[in-house]
């Protein structure tokens, strides 16, 4: 550090500092794709809740999964919204060390998280004689502890880190949340060692349940391609559709920011994949897996017609 530098108190975004006339609308935009993923979250976790029928593994992880999508979105877009009302939009150095602490425990859980899942999905399609057996309620208790337990330990040591280090200049972040990589380019020392490590974890905790997988449908593919009947084949398949589109989702815009090379991030394209991963995403996933899903629909379906305001109309 140089002896002229001071260290900076506060942060200010300036993402969207170019688009003044079009905040207001962005904030309509942004405002009900909250809602809409926060209600639909609410809806499995409750439909899950109250229907014997969907008391099962596959099931017990998409309550994990609906409860964490919704924290994901909440950790984000919220602050955002204030910001696209206000002038100026500041937070403070302790304020962004939360809320990126909250976003990276949460996007590192479900990592694993849905690498747990696919193991379900490959063992009631490989071994289906064994599912209850491998996956009775303590398994299931293990892996989502397990992928809760490594989130947190793993980022709050990383963000830790990141935070020990001194930060000066404008203070000025390229992004309209606290990420990784633009609060790190505002470091006054060398950070080519935390990007190092930071690359290390990320091709460890995100590559190895990307792996596993991987591996899982590759399986799962060998096994229902040895399926006799196309109506059994079909019927197989379908219960892995869903997790296999927000598997696609969630990792491809992963991938992208965090395990390319430091030469090809942009204030641009960070900006664009973050708004995938933190706000598109979470509002996809409760239609995947309501539209997609025949179990939940038909379970949504009883519990509208045994509605008892809509019996007495």
């Amino acid at each position: 550090m140089s002896g002229n530098q001071s260290l900076c108190t506060k942060f200010t975004f300036v993402a969207f500092s170019s688009l003044a006339e079009l905040q207001p609308v962005l904030f309509v935009v942004f405002l009900l794709i909250y809602l809409f993923t926060v209600g639909g979250n609410l809806i499995i976790i409750s439909l899950i809740w109250v229907s014997t029928s969907l008391h099962t593994p596959m099931y017990f992880f998409l309550v994990n999964l609906s409860f964490l999508e919704m924290c994901y979105i909440t950790s984000v877009v919220p602050q955002m919204l204030v910001h696209l009302l206000m002038e100026t939009k500041t937070i403070s150095v302790g304020g962004c060390a939360a809320q990126m602490y909250t976003f990276a425990i949460l996007g590192l859980t479900e990592c694993s998280l849905l690498a747990a899942m696919a193991y379900d999905r490959f063992v009631a399609i490989c071994y289906p004689l064994h599912y209850t057996l491998l996956m009775s309620p303590r398994m299931c208790l293990i892996l989502a502890t397990a992928s809760w337990t490594t989130g947190v330990v793993v980022e709050s040591a990383q963000i830790t880190w990141i935070f020990s280090l001194p930060f000066c200049g404008t203070g000025k972040i390229q992004h309209f949340f606290c990420d990784i990589m633009p609060v790190m380019k505002l470091a006054c020392v060398d950070t080519s060692h935390n990007r190092i490590v930071m690359f290390v974890l990320s091709m460890i905790f995100i590559m190895t349940p990307c792996l596993l997988i991987l591996c899982s449908y590759l399986r799962i593919l060998v096994t229902i391609l040895r399926i006799p009947s196309a109506a059994g084949r079909h019927r197989a398949f379908s219960t892995c559709s869903s997790h296999i589109l927000v598997v696609s989702l969630f990792y491809g815009t992963a991938l992208f920011t965090y395990i390319q090379p430091k030469t090809v991030h942009t204030p641009e394209t960070d900006k664009a994949t973050a708004l995938m991963y933190t706000v598109v995403t979470p509002a996809l996933n409760p239609v995947i897996y309501t539209l997609r899903n025949k179990e939940v629909k038909e379970a949504f379906q009883r519990v509208t017609q045994r509605n008892p305001l809509r019996q007495m109309a």
